[in-house]
């Protein structure tokens, strides 16, 4: 099962084995990840999932989609090179080591 690391705005690390097919932000949610709110179920409409990617394993993932790039327009913290929503991330084999830092803030 591929592992990802979701880090806390205090720099804690939280390593957590997440099945394949489920989104990140399933993943963090179903750990009780604090920092993810997920308001909107993983449906990319209202930005609360957003997270910025290790620059060390950002090549891991596929370009945003346009409905995900203007989403990050409209996150709570601010948005950067790095930024994605975890909701259109699912997470493959692939994805393992991937490390994501949440945000000071969703809303």
């Amino acid at each position: 099962m591929p592992k990802i690391t979701y880090v806390t705005v205090d720099g804690t690390a939280h390593p957590t084995e997440v099945p394949v097919g489920t989104s990140i932000m399933r993943g963090a949610v179903l750990n009780d990840i604090d920092g993810i709110l997920a308001l909107c179920g993983g449906n990319a409409l209202c930005a609360t999932c957003h997270v910025y990617v290790d620059e060390a394993t950002l090549d891991k993932l596929e370009p945003a989609r346009p409905n995900e790039d203007h989403m990050l327009g409209l996150a709570a913290s601010p948005r950067l090179p790095n930024s994605r929503l975890s909701c259109q991330l699912p997470v493959t084999e692939s994805l393992d080591g991937l490390t994501v830092h949440l945000p000071e803030q969703q809303l």
